[in-house]
Formats: structure tokens, C-alpha cells, sequence
């Protein structure tokens, strides 16, 4: 008896300091063995009682594993167990006036009271309801049982199971008693396949490792940022730049950064522009003297001396007027304009490309006959995309494209000095872009006389 009481100590002892992981969803299972104490009721008082079962002169213990469980968790904090106990009763009334043997069947609902109360992190007390057949000296009956009890874990699967009841007949075959049981739990059936210790269940990322913190997922860099959020996820960086590095400091992420180790502007993609013309530093000729970017950042001179700026001057090498934009003032035939508009819809490309599809050299080169007849004449050439893809890339292609309209009209004979070639990316619309057939009005080529009256 004093090793039961010892183990009882111990084990309030263990309560306080041992970490608490309650069987739930992600470990349904528990398998239970240990040791049962039987103490029958010797009075109907309860105060008595209560002294009786603590002053422990007539428990009946069996040395050697007499109670064996099994159970399930349900839903919410209910728990389904069956149990099975053996043992001998030696004191009924007084110590040592018996000999026979004691067993018993029962099945029992728990429930969690860290349901009620929220998780303790370290206490997992439960109350539990239930019935079962109990034998006693060959005279057996069913009975109910109700009581308390507490699992305390030394690991996610391992723990200490107390738990206390009292058990109570309807036909007086069997006396009323108290039933303690004190055994080892086992928890399973839980399923972690990556190994991080979080559960299948709650783990966002269940086939890679990672950390509790982040549900499961990891953090490469281990910059508190995880991988699925993280742009730079190799390279531990800011939260602000989403993860990624910033050397400079200039407020744009070292990946982003087209000068990552002087600071600059965002505009700019992180490089400087000392004279602020748009032009960056590294890509401008005159980096103190504010110029446009097609001069490389210095200002225009006036190369054919007719007043008007070469910048603003579509035929810097030809004198004209400041009313037809620097050039002489030419005259095209509406129907000729309307011609160049009908071929430019006929110009196509192979899909991510800037080559022509079959068909389109013929337009081109009823373009250039029409270009021939008006030799005065200059033309833009603009490059539109729809907004497929990123904004950076349909620039790039519709400037090609256009580029590449120019240079098959070049080939053909037209002066290089009349042509002028622009890519505008997705920034002109003319339909939506929601739409398959807005997008392909999106992707065009549009061929417009730059130097008429």
C-alpha cells in the first residue's frame, strides 16, 4: 500500500513539470496497462467514504499489471475506452477478511476539460462517464461508473494515466466501491510524414519539413520569413522587401535592384539619376545635364539649324517648320494612310516572337511601295501588346517587333531616316483585356505618318 501511495505522489509531483500533448485527432489511439486499487464502500456516507478510501485500510492492490485500456478519440474532446481489470480482494470490511477474486469489463466516454478551460500546456485532466460488469466472488452485475482522471505526457507519445472512480450496482449483487487505477499510456495513429513534429492535419507543407511556427512550413534562410512568402528564399532578408536582401538601402530589394551596391530610386529600379531626366547614371552620357533618353541623357542639339530642337525635331537632318514638328510640310493621301492602317493589321508574329507568320511580307512590301510614293513622308512605327505576361516583357517585345517591321521596310529600299520604331508594351489598350478577342486586338502593329500637315 505505501508503494501505491509513493506512486500517487510521484506522479502529482511528475504533473508539474511534465509538458502536456492531449490525445486528439492527430493521435486517436492510446493503449493503457498499470495497476488497480479496488476500495468497497463500508458506509453510505459520503464524508466517510472519503475518509475511509484516503486512510487506505482496506484497498485491495494486486501486484502485477491488472488493468489493461484501450481507446479512441471521437470528436471535441470525447474519448471512447474500453478497459479490462483483474484482482484479488483481500478486505471487504476490515483488513485481511476476504479471499476471492475481483474483475471487471467497462466502457467509458471521457471528456477533456482543456476543452473548457483552454490547453494548461503542462495538465490534462478529464471526467468520464460510462457502465460495465463487474465480478466479485462469482456474484457479478452491471454497473455504472463515473470519475475523474489526468494523463500527464513525458513525450508525444508516452505518458502517466491516474484516474479515480466509483462504480455503483442496480441489483446489490456486487457493493458499491471505489476503483483507482495508476499505468503508462501509449498514444498513436498520428501521421507526420516530413518528420517536423507537426501533424499531416495542421501542417501546410506535409511533404516538406519545417518549423511549428509556421504550420509545418520551412524557412530556408531562416530570416523568420517562410519559404512560401519569402521572394528570396535562399537569402536571408527584410520583411519589408518580403524577404529579400537590401545592400544599399535604397528601398529596393537586392534581386529587383539593378544597381544593388549604390543606393538609388525606385523608379529608377534602384539606381541613381544625378540630373533626374530619367536617365540613369550608368546609361547616361551626360549625367549632370538633364537630355532624353533616346540623346543618351544630353540635350538635343539643332542639327539641320531650322529652329526646332532636334528633340522635338522629326527630321533633325532636314530643315522644315516648328509647325510640322521640324520637317517640310508634306502632304499623303488619305487613301494612302488608310492603306498603310489595313496592312499594319495584317502584320503578325509567331507566338513569343519577333518572326513574321507566313503571309505578312506580302503586306509589307504593298507598305513599302506606298512609303515610296510619298518620299517626303516619315512614319512611327508602334509596337503594342496585350497585358499577358509581365509589363517589363511586353515591352520588350512590342519594341522588337516594331523594330523588326522597320528593318524588313529598310531592306526593301525605305530611307532608315523615315522610319521610327516604338514599343509600347500593354500601355495602349484599344479593347479589353478580359477577353480572348480583346487581347488579340491588343497585339498590334499601328503605322502612323508622323510629319503630315
Amino acid at each position: 500500500m505505501k508503494r501505491l501511495k509513493l506512486a500517487v505522489i510521484a506522479l502529482f509531483a511528475l504533473v508539474t513539470v511534465s509538458n502536456v500533448n492531449a490525445q486528439d485527432e492527430n493521435n486517436p489511439w492510446a493503449v493503457g496497462f498499470g495497476l488497480n486499487n479496488v476500495d468497497f464502500y463500508n458506509t453510505d456516507n459520503f464524508t466517510d467514504q472519503v475518509k475511509d478510501l484516503l486512510g487506505n485500510t482496506d484497498w485491495n492492490v494486486l501486484p502485477s499489471i491488472s488493468r489493461i485500456s484501450a481507446e479512441k478519440y471521437l470528436d471535441k474532446g470525447f474519448s471512447l475506452q474500453v478497459a479490462g481489470s483483474l484482482n484479488k480482494i483481500q478486505t471487504l470490511d476490515v483488513e485481511n477478511d476476504s479471499d476471492f477474486l475481483y474483475w471487471a469489463l467497462d466502457a467509458i466516454v471521457k471528456y477533456d476539460l482543456n476543452n473548457l478551460v483552454g490547453d494548461t500546456a503542462w495538465f490534462d485532466p478529464y471526467v468520464y462517464l460510462g457502465g460495465g460488469y463487474t465480478s466479485v466472488d462469482d456474484m457479478g452485475e452491471g454497473m455504472l461508473n463515473v470519475g475523474v482522471g489526468f494523463n500527464t505526457w513525458f513525450n508525444d507519445n508516452l505518458g502517466l494515466n491516474f484516474q479515480t472512480g466509483t462504480k455503483k450496482g442496480f441489483s446489490d449483487k456486487v457493493r458499491s466501491h471505489y476503483q483507482t487505477t495508476l499505468g503508462l499510456v501509449i498514444k498513436f495513429g498520428g501521421k507526420d510524414t516530413d518528420g517536423d513534429g507537426v501533424y499531416d492535419k495542421d501542417d501546410a507543407c506535409p511533404e516538406v519539413a519545417g518549423l511549428k511556427e509556421f504550420n509545418g512550413c520551412p524557412d530556408a534562410d531562416g530570416d523568420g520569413i517562410k519559404d512560401s512568402d519569402d521572394a528570396c528564399p535562399n537569402v536571408a532578408g527584410l520583411a519589408a522587401m518580403n524577404g529579400c536582401p537590401d545592400a544599399d538601402g535604397d528601398g529596393v530589394a537586392d534581386k529587383d535592384d539593378m544597381c544593388p551596391n549604390e543606393k538609388g530610386t525606385k523608379a529608377n529600379n534602384g539606381c541613381p539619376d544625378s540630373d533626374g531626366d530619367g536617365v540613369i547614371n550608368k546609361n547616361d552620357k551626360c549625367p549632370n545635364k538633364v537630355g532624353p533618353v533616346a540623346n543618351g541623357g544630353c540635350p538635343w542639339p539643332d542639327t539641320d539649324g531650322d529652329g526646332v530642337l532636334d528633340k522635338d525635331d522629326k527630321c533633325p537632318n532636314e530643315a522644315g517648320v516648328a509647325s510640322n514638328n521640324g520637317c517640310p510640310a508634306q502632304v499623303i493621301t488619305k487613301e494612302a494612310e488608310s492603306s498603310l492602317k489595313e496592312y499594319a493589321k495584317a502584320i503578325l508574329f509567331n507566338v513569343g516572337k519577333t518572326s513574321f507568320k507566313a503571309g505578312v511580307t506580302s503586306k509589307l512590301n504593298e507598305m513599302v511601295k506606298v512609303m515610296n510614293n510619298n518620299p517626303n513622308a516619315t512614319f512611327v512605327i508602334e509596337g503594342h501588346t496585350d497585358s499577358s505576361g509581365s509589363a517589363s516583357l511586353n515591352l520588350r517585345i512590342s519594341e522588337k517587333r516594331a523594330i523588326a517591321v522597320r528593318d524588313y521596310l529598310v531592306k526593301q529600299g525605305v530611307d532608315t531616316t523615315r522610319l521610327e520604331a516604338i514599343g509600347y508594351g500593354e500601355g495602349e489598350p484599344v479593347a479589353s483585356n478580359k477577353t480572348r478577342a480583346g487581347r488579340a486586338q491588343n497585339r498590334r502593329v499601328v503605322v502612323k505618318v508622323t510629319n503630315k500637315k
